[in-house]
């Protein structure tokens, strides 16, 4: 069982990253295979609309074009599951983010009916880390990003979504010119909650794991 793992964030340590790795840990500990790969160290753009894609013959749900992430395209088709996860800027998943996923979309659409070609099936875990709180989050953006999770219907698994809130932007705020939060109140919710939804991810993606291998045992 395969897993792929996408960090769209520019940041490779932080928020976004400490729970995609702790995700592949789980992954991990339950005997899968992971890749792991940081969106932003990819050298790739949005669709072309090259069109190759659509050619008669052409190998559907495969991204003709010659960059970095047609290969990671090709795999995500070829998982068990998908663990992709962003940071909410400007109440939006990054540009990373909505790149592959039009690349990833495009090579899977019909142009002769608007269906979609891929008939496997690909879980999908999708962590959003933002420094809104969830009461913001539900007053601004939960509806969009519901939206956003249906997106990942053309995979045709399961998608679980976990959002993490109030995160630290900077480890020390006194250096920046961002008045508008709390320091003080930020660190206390992160010290109590980060460590939670860091445990969360690893025993969530342990016990899915452990779960699908148990299905192939009994049904092979």
């Amino acid at each position: 069982m395969k897993t792929i793992i996408l960090n769209a964030s520019p940041r490779k340590n932080q928020n976004t990253a400490k729970l995609l790795k702790s995700a592949a840990k789980g992954a991990l500990d339950a005997g899968g295979e992971v890749e792991y790969f940081d969106l932003y160290s990819l050298k790739f753009t949005g669709c072309r609309s090259c069109m190759l894609c659509k050619r008669k013959n052409a190998e559907r749900c495969h991204c003709y074009w010659k960059d970095d992430l047609s290969s990671i395209i090709d795999k995500v088709f070829n998982a068990d599951n998908l663990i992709i996860g962003t940071p909410l800027y400007l109440g939006r998943p990054t540009s990373q983010y909505f790149a592959f996923m039009e690349r990833l979309h495009f090579s899977s659409l019909s142009y002769d009916d608007y269906s979609n070609y891929f008939t496997g099936s690909v879980n999908v875990g999708m962590f959003v880390t933002m420094d809104a709180t969830e009461d913001i989050y539900n007053k601004l953006y939960k509806d969009e990003f519901e939206k956003y999770k249906e997106e990942f219907q053309i995979l045709n698994g399961k998608t679980v979504f976990y959002p993490c809130y109030n995160t630290l932007q900077v480890a020390d705020y006194s250096k920046f010119n961002m008045s508008s939060f709390d320091e003080n109140k930020k660190n206390a919710y992160h010290d109590k909650q980060f460590p939670k939804d860091f445990r969360k991810s690893i025993s969530y993606w342990k016990r899915t794991w452990l779960l699908i291998q148990a299905a192939i045992t009994i049904f092979k």
